[in-house]
């Protein structure tokens, strides 16, 4: 089965890195384990907190790759046990969140049960540059290195 999608238009080209990343979105969407919050803590950051009960920091493990950040978790099943009831999940969690150009990890913590992942949109820094005004006919070819010595 052929899957339709927006980006199949042949006046839309270069868009395969967007269908690739709602991809991603779609099949990290459909999990509820563990459950998450995400908030805004300040103009240019976010915190995701995931509910990881039972969980130390050895068992947990956080990377970014490829703007995805991943939350994974691990846990041994210890065999010695025997439960009447097990209402707290021992089993192992893959989390993925689609980061945006720019955002960057800032760090994390476990405090109570509560995995906090922080992370920073970086301000661009303001970019002013003269551009030199040449006399006589365009230049048949432009040069990139050329606005590079005039920035300075």
């Amino acid at each position: 089965m052929n899957r339709m999608s927006v980006f199949d238009s042949p006046l839309l080209l270069g868009f395969d890195h967007f269908e690739r990343l709602l991809d991603r979105v779609a099949k990290s969407a459909n999990d509820g384990y563990p459950p998450y919050n995400i908030e805004q803590i300040d103009q240019d950051g976010l915190r995701i907190t995931l509910a990881v009960a039972g969980f130390t920091r050895d068992d947990l493990d956080i990377a970014v790759e490829d703007n995805q950040l991943t939350v994974r978790g691990h846990q041994e099943d210890e065999g010695e046990r025997v439960y009447l009831h097990r209402g707290i999940a021992a089993r192992q969690f893959q989390r993925s969140f689609v980061l945006a150009e720019g955002i960057q990890v800032a760090g994390a913590s476990l405090d109570n049960g509560l995995l906090h992942v922080d992370l920073v949109r970086p301000r661009p820094e303001a970019v002013s540059r003269s551009i030199d005004i040449a006399a006589g006919p365009p230049a048949a070819r432009i040069d990139p290195g050329a606005s590079k010595d005039s920035q300075e």
